[in-house]
C-alpha cells in the first residue's frame, strides 16, 4: 500500500511547508496554510505517474532553434466573443478553468458551445453537481443540438478517467472541479487537497492525451476563484464570468492565457435562450439620456485587445455627517480617494466637505489609469452642477504632481469615439493623433489646471 504523505501549502500563494504556521513567509498572509495530504509512491492516485512526466514519459533534450515554431491549431467555440477571450479559439491539450459565481451562466456558456462542438468533434460532458435530467432540460429550453454531445453524471476522477480512456474525447468538460475526489485523499471533496489533487490529474490527462479540457469553478466571497493559487498555475488558461443578477449582461474576462492576451474581454447577453455574445459592446454601455445630465461623462478604456466605450457618473453632495462618504462602483475606491486631493492641491476644488460617489454605469469594472481625467471631469460637472456636452469623450492618466500622462493605444481610442458620433475628445497632448481625425476635435492638455480650464470653455 502507498504511503500517505502529509504536506502544507498555502492557499494565497501555493508555497509549500513542512509543518503548519500562523502566517506565510511567502506572500506574508495569515491563516491560509492548509494540510494537503497526497500518495508518495507507485500507488494509483493521483501521484502514480510521478516519475512519468508531465505531459506523458520523459522528452528528449533539444536547443532551442530545433524546436518546432508552427503555430497551434485552434478550434473554433462557435463563439466569436468566447474565441477572443482565448486567444483565437481552444489549442489541443490545454487546460482551460472558468470561474464565476452562482448563476452567472458558466454552465450555460459551456453547454451552448460544447453542443455547437460535439457536432465535429468528440466531447464528453461531466456533470457532478447536477443531473443528466436537469442539464437535458437546460438544452431543450436552450434549443440546442444534443444528438452528439455524451453525458456522464460522476464525480469520482478514477471513474472518470476510465470512461475517457474508453470514450477518448477530443473535448472534456467538467462541472465543477469543487465535487470531484480522487480516492486516495481522504478530505472531502472541495478541500483544498481534492481540489489540487484533482486538477493535477486531469490536466496530466489532457496534456498525455491532447484532450481540450474545460473546467468549471466557483469563487469566493472577494471574487476569487476558490481552491489553492497552484490551481491557477496548473492551468493554461484560466477566464471569470461576472455579471450581478439584476443585470441581463455578462462579462467574460481573461486572468491568465498562455495562448493569447490577458485581460480580454468579451460581452454577452442573457437571454431567454442562453447567452447571446454582443458584437458591439460600445452601443450597450452608452445607451444615455436624450438631455444631457451633470456629472455623466463618456470615456474609452482599453480591453484586451480593443477599445471601449464607458459612461462614468459621480454624484458629490453636501456630507450629512461628521465623515465624508467615497464610495466607488466599478474603479478602485483608493484611487479615487487619491485623486480627489490631486484635485484640491492642483485644482483649486475643496471637496473635502462633500460626499463623493462614483459609478461606472452597467457594471463594468475599469482596472486601468486611463480613467482618471474623466473621473474628475464627473466629479468637477457634478460639483458645479455643470452638464458636459454628450459629443465629448475624455481619458487619460492624472501624475500625483497635477500632470497628464499619456496612456497606451490613445490613437486607436480617439478613432473609436469618432466611429461613434463623438465629435470632441480632451485627451493628453502626447497621444494626439498626428494626422486629424475626419470630424473630431481633439482637445490636448498637459496639466490638470488646463484640463479643468477646457472645461470651463466647453
Amino acid at each position: 500500500m502507498a504511503k500517505a504523505k502529509t504536506a502544507f501549502v498555502c492557499t494565497e500563494c501555493g508555497a509549500d511547508y513542512s509543518k503548519w504556521q500562523g502566517q506565510c513567509t511567502a506572500c506574508q498572509a495569515w491563516n491560509t496554510i492548509s494540510e494537503v495530504r497526497g500518495v508518495s509512491g507507485p500507488g494509483k492516485g493521483a501521484r502514480s505517474a510521478r516519475f512519468e512526466g508531465y505531459a506523458g514519459s520523459l522528452s528528449e533534450v533539444k536547443s532551442l532553434d530545433e524546436v518546432s515554431l508552427a503555430e497551434q491549431a485552434r478550434i473554433s467555440t462557435g463563439m466569436q466573443e468566447f474565441d477572443r477571450v482565448l486567444g483565437g479559439g481552444l489549442v489541443e491539450g490545454s487546460a482551460v478553468l472558468m470561474g464565476g459565481h452562482p448563476g452567472a451562466g458558466k454552465s450555460t456558456l459551456l453547454l451552448q458551445a460544447v453542443c455547437q462542438l460535439a457536432e465535429q468533434h468528440p466531447a464528453l460532458y461531466v456533470t457532478g453537481e447536477e443531473s443528466l435530467q436537469q442539464v437535458a432540460m437546460r438544452a431543450k429550453r436552450l434549443g440546442l443540438p444534443t444528438k452528439d454531445l455524451k453525458m456522464l453524471s460522476e464525480t469520482s476522477v478514477e471513474r472518470l478517467m476510465q470512461v475517457a480512456e474508453m470514450e477518448k474525447p477530443r473535448i472534456l468538460v467538467i462541472d465543477s472541479i469543487q465535487v470531484m475526489h480522487v480516492a486516495d485523499i481522504e478530505s472531502a471533496p472541495g478541500s483544498v487537497s481534492q481540489v489540487r489533487e484533482s486538477a493535477a490529474f486531469l490536466t496530466r490527462f489532457a496534456k498525455q492525451t491532447g484532450t481540450i479540457l474545460l473546467l468549471v469553478g466557483h469563487v469566493t466571497k472577494d471574487g476569487s476563484l476558490a481552491g489553492p493559487k497552484v490551481l491557477e498555475h496548473m492551468i493554461d488558461c484560466s477566464i471569470l464570468l461576472e455579471g450581478s443578477s439584476d443585470s441581463r449582461y455578462r462579462t467574460l474576462r481573461g486572468i491568465k492565457n498562455r495562448f493569447g492576451a490577458v485581460n480580454e474581454l468579451g460581452v454577452f447577453a442573457m437571454l431567454e435562450q442562453g447567452l447571446k455574445e454582443v458584437k458591439n459592446p460600445s452601443a450597450i454601455f452608452l445607451n444615455r439620456g436624450e438631455e444631457a445630465a451633470p456629472g455623466s461623462v463618456v470615456m474609452v478604456v482599453w480591453e484586451g485587445t480593443r477599445p471601449m466605450l464607458v459612461e462614468i457618473q459621480a454624484l458629490v453632495d453636501m456630507a450629512q455627517g461628521s465623515y465624508p462618504r467615497r464610495v466607488a462602483v466599478g474603479t478602485d475606491q483608493n484611487r479615487l480617494a487619491m485623486l480627489l486631493a490631486v484635485l484640491h492641491r492642483h485644482g483649486g476644488m475643496h471637496v473635502a466637505d462633500q460626499d463623493v460617489f462614483v459609478n461606472v454605469v452597467a457594471g463594468v469594472k475599469v482596472n486601468e489609469t486611463s480613467a482618471d481625467l474623466a473621473l474628475l471631469s464627473a466629479v468637477v460637472s457634478s460639483f458645479r452642477n455643470r452638464a458636459l456636452p454628450q459629443d465629448l469623450v475624455i481619458f487619460g492618466e492624472v501624475g500625483l504632481s497635477g500632470e497628464i500622462r499619456p496612456v497606451p493605444n490613445g490613437q486607436e481610442r480617439i478613432y473609436e469615439a469618432a466611429k461613434h458620433g463623438f465629435t470632441r475628445a480632451l485627451v493628453p497632448k502626447a497621444n494626439v493623433p498626428r494626422k486629424p481625425v475626419e470630424g473630431m476635435k481633439v482637445i490636448p492638455v498637459t496639466k490638470l489646471s488646463d484640463a479643468l480650464s477646457a472645461l470651463e470653455e466647453l
